[in-house]
């Protein structure tokens, strides 16, 4: 299915602006980051807020780097910020990827400051989008999809207007075009195709994959990666999807420290130029009411409760922590979305769907009056929750209605998994500095986290942080400070965790932190705002400085086993420290399109054997990923599962694991399987029937798993074993099974 580019782009916080203009660009780098969500060090994208509640500092360092980059033209951005803040923030993120990959791909700064300035604008056209299709909350219909794409039309008719440069206006206009010219109307195909707008494609549909969407949870980036390989060559240029990759996996702290310099270059001698044309923030005029408001949001984030505010056109201006966890909807999905009775499947007293005529929110908006009702939704496990909703109308002293408020307190009964892990993590043994779970006790709930998660088929994350030059704070300031430093670190994390999740000081200053029902992407956006929180938190024992961390990021996926778990996420780890520290680095594709071993349970399986010869199990397998990257999946297969390498050539590897464990392993008598894995890859062309022109290449992986020792072929496990091998390797190298048999 062809990919929709950017239909319901997310969002991203704008970053503070710093309070000394004359700084030089790299002191501003740290704060230019968390705008530039969609950048490699911080793979997924921050979680919206509202433009309102934005910091005044935030929103004017976006409005600095637009008016750097647009001039006159800043209002168009501004325009369509007012009419859609997520298009805006999806814009900028775009727009600064866009302007980092151009530079590690050698583009002049005149071809770069065109695309620069057509990635921003790229989406202006979603200005002539209707409200009731641009504010849906739920996936387009093929109608409403085919009529939001008229938004490139009407773009490039708006920037025809004000625009005099010819290239940045076939950039727009060529960027939502397929490179085999299959999309209808296309007049222009291949490598004929602006430049710009082959990069400007690639980036667009990678940082929308990469968002919540309302109806589904964004993709991990490695999933993301295999969908572009799978379309490259019909919808990308498939050289341009390879040097992504290449792109993506490049040094982030080096790509961030290019685009600070390039868009912040100009900054001071915009200050105070008077020019007519300049971005204002909308802010609060006293330090006390920014005050007022941090309170505000801190209140609102840290209630169990779910809060949603909706105003009077019934568009969504607020949805807290507590509604994502309920409902299971991202906040940076569903804010800016219209509000609807079957956003959350609301249903009535007998359960009966409620209509939108007869929605509690309208009614509650109409009459003025404060309701109190029981009432049930779909959770986020896809199972019906009963609520007490109270419905709370906003109205002014004159009676003008703004809209109300929905605050919903789960009033079910039932037992859920993460309630069962929270009772587990209220009797954990705490370490005694930092009053988190301390190792033992973190192993003992993540083998059953794990082995619960994969039963069901839900996601659950993993993530793995170390406070940044924690021996240099010991030896400079005293161990007394670096005690100090764990525990307000340890504080912090507490203080980003959901019911369920568990902390755990893994050792010394390493952390580790358990999401249950929390897939990549939700996990590496929270550990990205406890990583740009640390750096702000002023620490006494310090004289007054803060300190950074690193994290690596993991998601449970298919053959998992706590320990490839573990190592994932270290891994992940490793990689951040080795690119510089103070970053996130994401790992694993998850669960999406994982597949479930089934177990066998019968009393007499054991006299049962695995397989007539030695060899347990065969499969082919296919991926869209080329080869060069399969071989960069492989290792970290390779690592994650302690596997030695037996044999290598060209198109051949022959692994042997040890120690390999049924997932349904219970008693100490079960005894631990090494397994011979061999593998034969095959690159094969694949290239669409009507347009074999443009073909890309594809994977294709024989594997035969069988045990290493004869004598474990009756073990009763033994075909769980290999399934989980080929699942966990299915789930690396991002693959499909593949019908056609070996040769």
């Amino acid at each position: 299915m062809p990919l929709q580019q950017s239909t319901a782009p997310g969002a991203g916080p704008a970053a503070a602006a710093p309070s000394d203009p004359a700084r030089s660009a790299e002191a501003q780098i740290g704060k230019v980051a968390s705008l530039l969500g969609s950048l490699e060090g911080a793979p997924a994208p921050l979680a919206p807020v509202a433009t309102s509640v934005l910091d005044s500092a935030e929103l004017a360092l976006e409005n600095k780097l637009v008016q750097v980059r647009l001039g006159i033209a800043s209002s168009l951005f501004a325009a369509i910020r007012a009419k859609h803040a997520p298009t805006a923030h999806h814009s900028m993120r775009v727009a600064l990827s866009c302007s980092a990959w151009a530079a590690t791909l050698g583009l002049n700064d005149e071809d770069r400051d065109l695309l620069e300035v057509a990635a921003l604008l790229h989406d202006i056209g979603k200005i002539g989008v209707p409200d009731s299709i641009l504010l849906k909350p739920a996936q387009l219909t093929a109608d409403e999809y085919q009529l939001i794409e008229r938004h490139r039309l009407i773009g490039v008719d708006i920037l025809r207007s004000c625009c005099t440069s010819l290239s940045v206006l076939q950039i727009v206009q060529h960027a939502g075009a397929w490179f085999d010219g299959s999309r209808e109307g296309q007049q222009v195909t291949g490598e004929l195709l602006p430049l710009g707008a082959r990069i400007l494609a690639i980036v667009d549909a990678f940082d929308s994959m990469t968002t919540d969407q309302v109806y589904r949870r964004a993709l991990a980036r490695e999933r993301a990666f295999a969908e572009l390989f799978s379309h490259a060559g019909r919808q990308f240029d498939p050289r341009l999807v390879q040097e992504f990759c290449n792109y993506i996996n490049a040094d982030p702290v080096k790509l961030q420290s290019v685009v600070a310099r390039r868009w912040l270059k100009d900054l001071q001698g915009t200050e105070g130029d008077g020019s007519l044309w300049q971005l204002t923030a909308a802010s609060p005029s006293s330090p006390a009411a920014k005050t007022e408001i941090l309170f505000h949001r801190k209140l609102l984030e840290s209630m169990q409760d779910a809060v949603v505010f909706i105003d009077s056109s019934l568009k969504i201006l607020l949805w807290n922590r507590a509604a994502e966890r309920l409902t299971g909807i991202p906040t940076g999905s569903i804010e800016h979305k219209q509000w609807t009775p079957s956003v959350v499947n609301l249903r009535d007293e007998k359960l009966k769907l409620i209509r939108e005529e007869q929605c509690p929110v309208t009614q509650a908006i109409e009459s003025g009056v404060q309701t109190l009702r029981r009432l049930s939704i779909i959770g986020r496990n896809g199972e019906q929750v009963e609520i007490d909703a109270h419905l709370v109308p906003v109205q002014s002293k004159s009676g003008t209605k703004h809209g109300a408020a929905l605050l919903l307190h789960d009033a079910s009964n039932q037992i859920t998994l993460e309630e069962r892990i929270e009772s587990l993590h209220e009797q954990a043994t705490r370490d005694p500095l930092t009053h988190v779970a301390n190792r033992a006790e973190f192993d003992q709930i993540m083998a059953t986290c794990v082995e619960t998660h994969l039963d069901r088929q839900l996601p659950c994350s993993l993530i793995m942080c170390d406070i940044d030059h924690f021996k240099k704070v010991n030896d400079t300031y005293g161990h007394q400070a670096g005690d100090e430093v764990l525990v307000t670190f340890a504080a912090l994390l507490r203080r980003h965790c959901r019911t369920g999740d568990l902390v755990a000081r893994y050792g010394g200053e390493e952390f580790v932190l358990l999401c249950a029902d929390c897939n990549n992407a939700t996990a590496t956006r929270k550990a990205e705002e406890i990583r740009l929180e640390i750096t702000e938190v002023a620490m006494p024992s310090l004289q007054g400085k803060s300190v950074s961390a690193s994290f690596g990021v993991t998601e449970l996926q298919s053959g998992d086993s706590a320990e490839t778990f573990l190592r994932r996420s270290d891994r992940a780890l490793y990689q951040a420290k080795a690119n510089g520290r103070n970053m996130v680095v994401q790992l694993g594709s998850g669960m999406v399109g994982g597949e479930k071993i089934e177990k066998r349970r019968g009393w007499f399986s054991w006299l049962q054997p695995a397989a007539a010869t030695q060899t347990v199990l065969e499969r082919s397998m296919v991926t869209s990923m080329p080869f060069n990257i399969v071989v960069e999946k492989m290792r970290g297969f390779v690592s994650d599962h302690e596997a030695q390498i037996e044999s290598v050539t060209e198109d051949q590897l022959v692994l042997k694991i040890d120690g390999h464990q049924a997932p349904a392993a219970r008693r100490s008598s079960d005894r631990a399987v090494p397994f011979i894995v061999e593998m034969k890859f095959e690159e094969v062309p694949f290239a669409s029937d009507d347009k074999p022109t443009y073909s890309m290449m594809r994977t294709i992986i024989h594997i035969t798993i069988r045990p290493q020792r004869d004598r474990d072929r009756r073990h009763q496990d033994i075909l769980d074993c290999a399934q989980g091998l080929a699942a966990s390797l299915k789930a690396y190298l991002v693959a499909q099974d593949y019908d056609k048999p070996p040769a």
